[in-house]
């Protein structure tokens, strides 16, 4: 993986990134929908494959203040229903994605995408009151989710979808995401370092430059998502999540 020393990198790629790392702490402090837009910043400033390392690190951080912040509302029930089906998705998305040329790499992103607006404008269509409790439900949700968080950091809209189907209310919707990325992030990171080789010295250095930007996205969003009720809350997800999925198609 290639990365530009920092005083190599242009003004353009440093604003874009921090675009992208404030608008992941607003996601990270629970306005969900937000994380495609990461990922297409980060991907123009560095490349699709480099960026999926280089977020990596930042997400961590993220994920243990929302932990922190949302820990009392987590509903571990949807975890454990959930967890194993994208642990076993994360380590198909390590086979698929080590072996892809960055181009191919892009258009698996992109497919992820297209793929996850249709879920959802399918979900919101429907306009059921069940909540979904078959396994296979779960498991291909899980699968898919961990298959596009490895490969791309793109587990949100469908995770999205899982847990708007379980019909959580706001905080617990949050807290239980919270906790959620957490493990997975924290297990995604052996093979960024190790395996895919796209977390170094170069990209840690990057990622302390843009720290502060991201708590700054976390401290607004925490204001932000006390503003929104729980009806406006589920229609901000369905519509930030579609129009991030356009937005990756047309990068």
């Amino acid at each position: 993986m290639f990365l530009p020393l920092i005083d190599e990198i242009p003004i353009t790629s440093w604003a874009l990134a921090a675009l992208a790392v404030f608008l992941m702490g607003l996601s990270k402090a629970g306005l969900k929908g937000l994380s495609v837009f990461n990922v297409t910043l980060m991907a123009l400033a560095f490349g699709s494959r480099a960026s999926t390392g280089l977020v990596i690190p930042l997400l961590i951080v993220g994920d243990i203040f929302a932990v922190i912040h949302y820990n009392r509302h987590t509903q571990w029930k949807y975890i454990l229903k959930l967890l194993p089906w994208m642990l076993l998705g994360i380590l198909l998305g390590v086979l698929v994605g080590k072996e892809l040329p960055e181009r191919e790499f892009k258009w698996v992103m992109v497919a992820t995408i297209l793929f996850s607006l249709l879920l959802l404008i399918w979900w919101d269509r429907r306009k059921s009151e069940s909540v979904p409790s078959h396994w296979a439900f779960a498991g291909s949700m899980g699968v898919m989710a961990g298959l596009c968080t490895m490969i791309g950091n793109l587990a949100g809209a469908l995770t999205n979808i899982f847990f708007l189907a379980m019909r959580l209310p706001k905080n617990e919707f949050v807290g239980t995401l919270a906790w959620l990325f957490f493990i997975t992030n924290l297990f995604k990171l052996p093979f960024h370092i190790f395996v895919w080789k796209t977390v170094s010295m170069e990209s840690l250095a990057i990622d302390l430059w843009l720290v502060p930007i991201l708590f700054l996205g976390l401290f607004l969003g925490l204001f932000l998502v006390k503003k929104i009720d729980e009806k406006n809350f589920k229609r901000f997800i369905l519509v930030m999540t579609a129009i991030g999925a356009v937005a990756i198609l047309l990068r």
